[in-house]
């Protein structure tokens, strides 16, 4: 019993330390950073005061000591009783009003007031209780305190060894962080260096890319600005052309304005009003001569309203070309109408007519180009002594030449006949080509290259070896290569005439002085190619093939020169072109002599067999058309060297041409054919007035052989 009841008390002291703890000091909360506060300890040197709590412990404590004196106190309990009943009752409300830990949230305005309370209660219960206990209490109190206070300081040194490990901890923790945030920083670095390179590198090869990319479109838009300028010039040249042949293709039909007219002109000086023949009734040409001077006075007009627009127009050339025409009709009606006239007289006076006669005049409807006597335009036959065929001598001539080739033909048939060896074939290719490549190749660029030309061709036929298409070919491969190259080189000079001189005749002097060179080192390739002219053009002998009886009309027209395919014969323009090509060169050959020959003699075909031709022409009777344009054709070529040789006698031939020759070719010619006439008798009134004849377009001076 008294061990419970010394427990007691032990136990309201824990009670109490239990309250104490769980009163605000003892709730405080120690900061981790102590030291740094000054006034840290200021709550343990403050003077010791009464915790708010100490009326109820006491009024505790005070009840158990009554119970304790209660059996041996000398008061009775009645006495007692009330007193510690009214004391504990003034603590415990005292407590009850201001101190108790259930009112521990009081408004702050009544702070002072309730301690001020608590204070007198204190003093009463001080009063009531006795002195030993108080002692006792107090002193547990301020041992409590200090234990309080000594463990409190021990648990904040501590708490301070804590905070500093923890501290330390951190610090150590913080460091290690610090150092992994600095190898991931370096790291980071290091990959953001390594990143940056790859991208710079990436940059750097995207940016050679870019200028190779820049490069390639530089060199492309180079490429197509270089196109774009090469077709501007293309196009500026092809403009200039273009404006250059409008100027000349104006300027040509400004002169064949001037040529119609002209020849309107001339046409209209046939129209006589006045015109009688002797033996004929009066024939009224009056209509004929007004509308003449009409037709003159339009063209006139044409051509005056042309020049003042600058060039005349396709169309103006047509209406005076239809003018023209007009005006040869009216010619031809005139003449017509003249020559049923002369017919009406002739069957008057000549009742019988020969048979030979008729006949010969049915030949002539036949076949226009059979010769016939010309007739003068009043219907009086024109002196006689002309020929209708060659001398008998010339055609000796003819004949030899033609047998000549013959039997150059007949020397090489092994080699022309072969099919079946293919080494034969072979080497006919090579020697046909080697012949007539060259030949093909000769232009007015350069007299160093005739020379070159003229050199393969006298090597070839001196036997030695020459290289074409790259191979090297020798007449000595075959026993008739020589034969063969001599008839294929001269058929190929011929060919030149016909082809590349009918349309460019300036090409007719390179290709003759070539020619003549070759004719004077190796002669007979100059009977071969007189040959196949004569063939091609039997007009330069000249010789005008007769028709026979049986003879079809298409082998007559082949034997005349015309070309003759499927039955059809070529147009009389194109014949006379051919025909017109050859002539040239055959009288550029004849004036023209190699410069650089060895032989210092005479030409092998010179400028008397141009006389002989010539003068033989004018003794034969005329042909409609082809015989002004080949004589118009010798002459332009040939005239300046025959008058420079033969002077006078030259231009005797010259006014017997125009006086006596032309009005044999005018009275055979029909309108559509006046043309070549009437650029005949042209050519003629310049050269006999002007006393010169002019030197050939095309000739080959000084300075082109040292080009």
């Amino acid at each position: 019993m008294q061990a419970l009841v010394a427990m007691e008390p032990r136990q309201l002291r824990w009670d109490t330390l239990v309250a104490l703890r769980a009163s605000s000091k003892g709730q405080l909360r120690y900061c981790p950073h102590w030291l740094q506060d000054e006034d840290i300890l200021e709550g343990c040197i403050t003077p010791l005061e009464l915790s708010p709590y100490s009326g109820w412990v006491l009024d505790r404590v005070v009840v158990q000591s009554d119970q304790e004196m209660a059996p041996s106190g000398s008061s009775t309990p009645e006495e007692s009783t009330p007193v510690t009943k009214r004391s504990s009752l003034e603590i415990t409300s005292a407590g009850k009003q201001g101190f108790s830990p259930l009112s521990s949230t009081a408004p702050s305005e009544t702070k002072g007031n309730d301690d001020r309370s608590l204070l007198e209660m204190d003093q009463e219960f001080y009063r009531a209780v006795l002195p030993s206990k108080v002692t006792e209490v107090e002193g547990c109190i301020q041992m409590y305190e200090e234990m309080h206070r000594l463990k409190g300081k021990e648990g904040l040194r501590q708490r301070q060894e804590q905070q500093e490990q923890m501290v330390r901890a951190v610090y150590d923790l913080a460091s290690e962080q610090l150092k992994r945030f600095d190898e991931l920083k370096e790291l980071k670095q290091h990959q953001e260096f390594q990143d940056l390179q790859e991208v710079m590198e990436k940059s750097s090869k995207e940016a050679q890319g870019q200028q190779e990319k820049l490069k390639e479109e530089h060199r492309h838009r180079a490429k197509v600005l270089n196109l774009k300028l090469r077709e501007a010039e293309q196009q500026r040249q092809r403009q200039e052309e273009l404006e250059r042949q409008r100027k000349e293709e104006g300027q040509e039909r400004l002169r064949r304005l001037y040529s119609i007219q002209e020849e309107v002109l001339q046409l209209n000086q046939q129209i006589d009003p006045n015109y009688k023949h002797k033996d004929l009734p009066r024939i009224d040409l009056s209509a004929y001569s007004n509308r003449g001077n009409q037709i003159c006075g339009l063209v006139s007009g044409l051509i005056r309203t042309t020049s003042e627009k600058g060039f005349p127009t396709q169309a103006d050339v047509a209406n005076t070309e239809r003018a023209l025409q007009e005006m040869r009709g009216l010619i031809s009606s005139m003449q017509q109408e003249i020559a049923a006239a002369v017919e009406e007289k002739r069957r008057r006076d000549e009742e019988e007519a020969k048979q030979k006669q008729k006949e010969s005049l049915n030949k002539e409807q036949t076949n226009a180009q059979t010769p016939a006597p010309a007739q003068q335009a009043g219907g009086k036959p024109q002196k006689e002594g002309l020929q209708v065929k060659a001398d008998e001598s010339t055609m000796q001539w003819y004949q030899q030449l033609q047998d000549a080739a013959e039997q150059c033909v007949a020397a090489f048939s092994g080699i022309s006949n072969c099919k079946d060896n293919s080494e034969v074939k072979k080497i006919k290719t090579d020697l046909q080509k080697a012949a007539t490549i060259p030949v093909s190749q000769i232009s007015r660029i350069a007299g160093s290259q005739l020379r070159e030309i003229f050199d393969k061709i006298n090597n070839l036929l001196s036997g030695k070896t020459v290289q074409s298409g790259g191979r090297s070919v020798s007449v000595t491969q075959h026993p008739q290569g020589l034969d063969f190259v001599y008839y294929k080189l001269a058929e190929k000079f011929v060919n030149q005439g016909e082809e590349e001189v009918s349309s460019h005749r300036d090409s007719a002097f390179p290709i003759a002085v070539v020619a003549s060179g070759i004719w004077e080192m190796h002669p007979r390739v100059g009977d071969l190619f007189l040959a196949h002219l004569h063939k091609k053009c039997p007009y330069a002998v000249p010789f005008y093939p007769a028709l026979k009886e049986g003879t079809p009309m298409e082998e007559y027209q082949k034997m005349l020169g015309y070309q003759v395919k499927d039955s059809k014969v070529e147009e009389q323009d194109h014949f006379l072109k051919r025909m017109s090509g050859l002539i040239r060169l055959y009288a550029a050959i004849i004036q023209l002599q190699w410069p650089y020959g060895n032989k210092q003699g005479p030409h092998p075909h010179g400028l008397h067999h141009g006389w002989r031709w010539l003068a033989q022409m004018l003794n034969m009777e005329p042909l409609a058309d082809v015989t002004a344009t080949l004589l118009y054709d010798f002459l332009e070529v040939c005239g300046n060297a025959l008058m420079k040789q033969y002077q006078a006698q030259f231009w005797k031939i010259m006014l017997l041409i125009r006086d006596d020759y032309c009005p044999r070719i005018e009275a055979i010619t029909s309108s559509r054919q006046m043309g070549s006439l009437m650029r005949f008798r042209q050519f003629l009134e310049e050269c006999l007035q002007q006393k010169e004849i002019p030197l050939p377009k095309g000739t080959l001076q000084s300075s082109f052989w040292r080009s």
